[in-house]
Protein backbone atom coordinates (compact mmCIF):
# COMPACT_ATOMS: atom_id res chain seq x y z
CA UNK A 1 0.00 0.00 0.00
CA UNK A 2 0.99 3.57 -0.51
CA UNK A 3 -0.11 7.06 0.83
CA UNK A 4 1.03 9.96 -1.56
CA UNK A 5 1.16 13.52 -0.50
CA UNK A 6 0.83 16.53 -3.28
CA UNK A 7 2.44 19.84 -3.04
CA UNK A 8 3.54 22.69 -5.04
CA UNK A 9 0.05 23.80 -6.00
CA UNK A 10 -0.99 27.46 -6.39
CA UNK A 11 -1.87 30.93 -8.17
CA UNK A 12 0.16 31.68 -11.53
CA UNK A 13 -0.59 34.63 -14.37
CA UNK A 14 -0.28 32.89 -17.94
CA UNK A 15 2.80 31.73 -19.27
CA UNK A 16 3.99 31.23 -15.68
CA UNK A 17 5.22 28.19 -14.21
CA UNK A 18 4.54 25.48 -11.24
CA UNK A 19 6.30 22.63 -9.81
CA UNK A 20 3.96 20.12 -8.48
CA UNK A 21 5.46 17.40 -6.13
CA UNK A 22 4.06 14.16 -4.72
CA UNK A 23 5.58 12.03 -1.79
CA UNK A 24 4.76 8.42 -1.33
CA UNK A 25 5.09 6.62 1.54
CA UNK A 26 6.61 2.96 1.41
CA UNK A 27 9.19 0.98 0.26
CA UNK A 28 7.82 -0.34 -2.83
CA UNK A 29 7.62 3.25 -4.74
CA UNK A 30 9.81 1.75 -7.76
CA UNK A 31 7.23 -0.54 -7.89
CA UNK A 32 4.23 1.73 -9.19
CA UNK A 33 3.27 3.18 -12.16
CA UNK A 34 2.67 6.95 -11.29
CA UNK A 35 0.17 9.47 -13.21
CA UNK A 36 -0.52 13.02 -12.97
CA UNK A 37 -4.37 13.68 -13.63
CA UNK A 38 -6.34 16.77 -13.30
CA UNK A 39 -10.00 17.39 -12.71
CA UNK A 40 -11.29 20.88 -13.52
CA UNK A 41 -15.15 21.80 -12.03
CA UNK A 42 -17.72 20.59 -14.44
CA UNK A 43 -15.61 17.94 -16.34
CA UNK A 44 -13.86 14.35 -15.87
CA UNK A 45 -10.68 13.58 -14.29
CA UNK A 46 -8.18 13.31 -16.88
CA UNK A 47 -4.94 12.16 -17.45
CA UNK A 48 -2.27 14.82 -18.05
CA UNK A 49 1.03 12.83 -17.81
CA UNK A 50 2.50 9.37 -16.17
CA UNK A 51 5.44 7.50 -15.89
CA UNK A 52 7.10 4.04 -16.10
CA UNK A 53 9.54 2.71 -13.06
CA UNK A 54 11.85 2.82 -15.85
CA UNK A 55 11.23 6.64 -16.80
CA UNK A 56 9.64 6.28 -19.85
CA UNK A 57 7.48 9.01 -19.78
CA UNK A 58 3.49 9.14 -21.58
CA UNK A 59 1.65 12.98 -22.37
CA UNK A 60 -1.33 14.08 -23.15
CA UNK A 61 -1.62 16.13 -26.20
CA UNK A 62 -2.56 19.57 -24.32
CA UNK A 63 0.48 18.37 -22.20
CA UNK A 64 2.94 18.17 -24.76
CA UNK A 65 6.04 20.48 -24.77
CA UNK A 66 4.73 22.04 -22.12
CA UNK A 67 4.72 19.96 -19.14
CA UNK A 68 8.11 17.11 -17.64
CA UNK A 69 7.00 14.37 -15.49
CA UNK A 70 9.77 13.05 -14.00
CA UNK A 71 10.58 10.46 -10.41
CA UNK A 72 12.92 10.33 -7.76
CA UNK A 73 13.12 6.69 -6.63
CA UNK A 74 15.62 7.53 -3.90
CA UNK A 75 12.94 10.21 -2.84
CA UNK A 76 10.00 8.34 -3.72
CA UNK A 77 8.84 11.42 -4.94
CA UNK A 78 7.24 12.10 -8.34
CA UNK A 79 7.25 15.46 -9.85
CA UNK A 80 5.26 17.38 -12.86
CA UNK A 81 7.15 20.73 -14.00
CA UNK A 82 4.64 22.30 -15.94
CA UNK A 83 5.54 25.37 -17.89
CA UNK A 84 3.29 27.94 -19.83
CA UNK A 85 0.48 27.99 -18.14
CA UNK A 86 -2.84 28.60 -19.52
CA UNK A 87 -6.20 29.40 -17.86
CA UNK A 88 -7.52 26.11 -19.35
CA UNK A 89 -4.65 24.14 -17.33
CA UNK A 90 -6.74 25.34 -13.72
CA UNK A 91 -7.85 22.66 -12.41
CA UNK A 92 -7.11 20.56 -9.26
CA UNK A 93 -3.79 18.10 -10.02
CA UNK A 94 -4.45 14.32 -8.19
CA UNK A 95 -1.45 12.09 -8.19
CA UNK A 96 -2.15 8.50 -8.43
CA UNK A 97 -0.52 5.02 -8.50
CA UNK A 98 -0.92 1.26 -9.40
CA UNK A 99 1.58 -1.41 -9.05
CA UNK A 100 2.78 -2.73 -12.47
CA UNK A 101 2.20 -1.20 -16.00
CA UNK A 102 0.83 1.36 -18.22
CA UNK A 103 -2.01 2.74 -17.79
CA UNK A 104 -4.38 5.94 -18.59
CA UNK A 105 -7.88 5.47 -17.31
CA UNK A 106 -8.24 6.90 -13.86
CA UNK A 107 -10.07 3.56 -13.69
CA UNK A 108 -7.18 1.27 -13.05
CA UNK A 109 -5.09 3.64 -10.22
CA UNK A 110 -5.54 1.96 -7.16
CA UNK A 111 -4.13 5.00 -4.89
CA UNK A 112 -4.65 8.66 -4.85
CA UNK A 113 -3.54 11.82 -3.34
CA UNK A 114 -5.63 14.63 -1.68
CA UNK A 115 -5.02 17.20 -4.63
CA UNK A 116 -3.66 20.32 -5.09
CA UNK A 117 -5.72 23.34 -6.60
CA UNK A 118 -3.62 25.01 -9.75
CA UNK A 119 -5.06 28.56 -10.63
CA UNK A 120 -3.90 29.92 -14.10
CA UNK A 121 -5.06 33.44 -14.17
CA UNK A 122 -5.63 35.57 -17.71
Amino acid sequence: QVQLIESGGGLVQTGGSLRLSCAASGRTFIMYYMGWFRQAPGKERELVAAISTGHTEYYTDSAKGRFSISRDNAKNTVYLQMNSLKPEDTAVYYCAAKLGSEAYNSEDYGYWGQGTQVTVSS
